[in-house]
């Protein structure tokens, strides 16, 4: 039987937690910060999303708050019961001089699943957003499911970036080529949104013999990048991230 959950928070500038609401598979639970930052961790509470489900996480900073949401551990797309591909959307939405850092565990793609992801962010034009995201395609030794991940943010009420990934059967031609993969399974990015940069962006640059970081228009900074594992994946972006927005 398929699921269908939404898990809700809001948070506010003094640190509240006017909203969290937990549904389904997803448990939020409030875990402990530094600082002014509030924290919150998503917690799979089953084994989702399966073919077929429709999750979703709808997170929101007011202005002036400053929140981080984190995983309890990485996601696992798995087969479901149908061949109805399962759904995961991400909403964020970060107020006036509001900070939200989106930092997940990696999705992994398991062999047979069938994946569409989601993320959309809207941003005031004084917000800052950090968000990380990570795939694994397959397990290890496996080959991974089919997995449709699309990024969009829009600040101050213009697009900022739109972006469409596939892999595994069933994608476009070329994902695993030289120009895409070249043989890796991990892929990631990492999004910074701060105002600084619109008076000093980043310059483009490689990071290592598979990532690279690019400016964007908005103000921005955008790190993509392959790896043979999740391990070697994370330390690239973790260095980009303390490099672009140190904690």
């Amino acid at each position: 039987m398929s699921v269908r959950a939404t898990a809700r928070l809001v948070a506010d500038a003094d640190g509240g937690l006017p909203l969290l609401e937990s549904d389904g598979p997803l448990a939020l639970r409030r875990t402990r910060g530094t600082g002014t930052r509030t924290r919150v961790t998503v917690v799979g509470a089953m084994s989702a999303p399966l073919g077929g489900d429709r999750l979703a996480v709808e997170a929101e900073a007011r202005a002036g708050a400053r929140l981080q949401v984190g995983s309890a551990a990485a996601t696992i797309a798995l087969p479901g019961p149908t061949a109805e591909p399962a759904s995961y959307d991400v909403r964020l939405t970060v107020g006036a001089h509001a900070e939200l850092r989106w930092m997940p565990e990696p999705l992994v793609s398991a062999r047979g699943s069938l994946l569409r992801m989601r993320t959309t962010a809207e941003l005031a034009a004084t917000a800052r957003l950090v968000l990380r995201e990570e795939q694994i395609l397959g397990r290890h030794g496996e080959t991974p499911g089919t997995l449709a991940s699309r990024l969009t943010v829009r600040r101050a009420g213009r697009p900022l970036l739109d972006q469409e990934l596939g892999y595994g059967p069933g994608a476009p031609d070329g994902w695993d080529g030289g120009a895409v993969l070249a043989g890796h399974r991990a892929t990631g990015q990492l999004l910074v949104v701060a105002p600084e940069f619109e008076d000093k962006p980043v310059e483009p640059r490689l990071l290592g013999e598979n990532a690279v970081l690019v400016p964007l228009a908005g103000p921005a900074a955008l790190v993509t990048a392959v790896a043979p594992d999740a391990l070697r994946l994370r330390r690239v972006l973790d260095e980009a991230l303390l490099a672009l927005a140190p904690a």
